[in-house]
């Protein structure tokens, strides 16, 4: 008689249950695993007997008997070693070794040969999975248990070897596994990592404004300056006005980063600031791989994404930013597999005017050949400058201005306070229709893969057309303005759009109601000449 445990995978950023059965039949000693296992899970054949054996039991090598291991369903491809600890137990059951009811338990963990267990990667998002699903119990790994317990409802067994899961089972020795506690976050002593200050970065007051109104409404950045002016200084200072994560946007970046197995710590709490270098490949950038994973658009979910050297980047790799800047995702697309990836976050890009770095400098010359200056302009395409909403120049300091200690520049604390001003403003605004929202599609949101949790609009850079008609109304000298603007300047309709946005953000920092005329004009400056 066959008998069935309960384990569960990732695919992309959505779990899986997986029934896992295995049946027992006399005979010369074979052990089959079916059911498109990859080489970590067949390899779990020899892991599982070593951690039987070395926890006291029988193991299946030393019988005979055909074990056959059955991992559905089997049209999915099964990968990683998630699946030791469940295949060990559904044996152990089998073979009658340990009783236990496997309805409403799943069983997650990597066995060592010892009979230890390993962490796994994308527990929040397979417990949150198996909560839908109407289980009951999780049995993982005690390394994950604190990121597994950020889920409520649902109860976590820590278990740090095989054998804890047997004697928990057991009842006549009197030793149960305590039920892991929620995880609760203190938001109050929370203290984040800061790079730089804005008071550590002297003058580029045109810069930091910018910033602060980046941060204020989500929009992305262009810097460009000749070298050494302070654009990546400025960009790494950038963290530091950003408001903190919500609680939601904890468990959306800790999925992705625990998914992805770039996750330092239990969970993330701090907005992701990732910086890949400019030979990055674009499956590198935006995900990919036989089996896609996710990329560093992905993991700067929520946060924010710097690209110094901007056009040093390959044209491929930057174009590959059009669909996660305008609709906040990426369709990975491979042989093996379609993926959906969330990519929400802050662009940040930092250029110089030329490869050199000295055009347009007052106290350098520039010795860039013409051809190679068009060269290095052209790698940034019309559709890519359309998706940045604010172009900033980043000039030389004056060498006084630095060494003068009377200078004394704005904290970052203060501007993140308008910053979360702002961004509760934003909140309020939108509060009433993503209410609505979710509402219509409770069900569906329970289910859901992190990043795509229907939060709806939460800053004025997400607003579509039917936002703004609602949120951004212009007054008619107002839009005599904008129009007069948008064709001297060629504005296409989306960059007409984001001129809207931005102004919205403008008057948010001024806690003005509505859009007015200063607004307007100094949203257009930010557009490039």
């Amino acid at each position: 008689m066959a008998v069935k445990v309960f384990s569960s995978q990732v695919v992309g950023l959505k779990a899986d249950v997986i029934d896992v059965e295995v049946d027992l039949t006399n005979g010369l000693h074979s052990f089959s695993l079916v059911g498109l296992p990859d080489k970590a899970v067949e390899e779990s054949k020899d892991r599982v007997c070593a951690a039987i054996k070395n926890s006291g039991f029988i193991s299946p090598k030393t019988r005979n008997q055909k074990v056959v291991v059955s991992l559905a369903p089997a049209e999915l491809k099964k990968e990683g070693p998630v699946f030791d600890l469940s295949v060990a137990m559904a044996y152990l059951l089998a073979s009658k070794q340990v009783y236990f009811e496997p309805d409403g338990k799943i069983f997650l963990g990597e066995l060592a040969l010892d009979g230890k267990i390993r962490p796994i990667k994308g527990v929040l998002s397979l417990v949150k999975n198996a909560k839908s699903a109407g289980f009951e119990e999780i049995f993982l790994p005690k390394a994950n248990a604190k990121e597994a317990a950020l889920i409520d409802g649902i109860k976590i067994f820590a278990c740090e070897k095989l054998e804890d899961i047997t004697n928990h089972f057991d009842r006549e020795n009197g030793f149960a596994l305590e039920r892991q506690p929620k995880t609760e976050i203190d938001f109050d002593n929370f203290q984040s990592e800061i790079l730089f200050d804005f008071s550590d970065i002297k003058g580029q007051e045109t810069a930091k404004r910018g910033l602060e109104i980046a941060a204020a409404g989500g929009h992305n950045v262009m810097m460009s300056g000749p070298a050494g002016t302070g654009k990546t200084m400025l960009a790494k200072a950038f963290a530091s006005i950003l408001p903190p994560l919500s609680f939601e946007e904890i468990l959306e970046t800790t999925s992705i980063h625990s998914v992805a197995g770039a996750l330092n710590g239990d969970f993330v709490l701090q907005r992701p600031f990732r910086s890949p270098h400019h030979t990055a490949s674009y499956v590198a950038l935006v995900g990919g791989g036989v089996y896609p994973k996710p990329g560093e658009i992905t993991l700067s979910h929520r946060g924010v994404l710097f690209l110094d050297e901007f056009p040093e980047f390959e044209r491929r790799v930057i174009e590959s930013l059009r669909q996660p800047l305008e609709e906040g995702f990426v369709n990975v697309s491979r042989a093996k597999g379609s993926v959906t990836f969330p990519a929400r976050f802050i662009m940040i890009c930092a250029m110089n005017p030329c490869p050199c770095g000295n055009h347009g400098s007052k106290k350098k010359d520039c010795v860039c050949p013409q051809g190679a200056l068009v060269r290095y302009q052209r790698k940034i395409s019309g559709p890519i400058v359309d998706r940045v909403d604010l172009w900033v120049e980043v000039p030389q300091v004056d060498h006084q201005k630095l060494s003068d200690e009377k200078i004394i520049s704005e904290p970052s604390e203060n501007i993140r306070k308008r910053v979360i001003k702002a961004r509760d403003i934003q909140k309020k605004r939108f509060a009433a229709e993503n209410k609505a929202k979710k509402s219509k599609r409770k069900n569906e949101f329970e289910a859901c893969p992190p990043g795509f949790g229907g939060a709806g609009v939460m800053t004025n850079s997400e607003m579509g057309v039917k936002e703004l008609k609602k949120f951004a109304l212009l007054s008619e000298k107002v839009k005599d303005i904008l129009n007069s603007a948008a064709g001297k300047l060629d504005l296409s309709a989306r960059a007409y759009h984001r001129v809207i946005k931005l102004s919205r953000t403008i008057a948010d920092l001024d806690n003005a109601e509505n859009i007015e005329e200063n607004h307007i004009l100094e949203a257009l400056q930010y557009r490039p000449k």
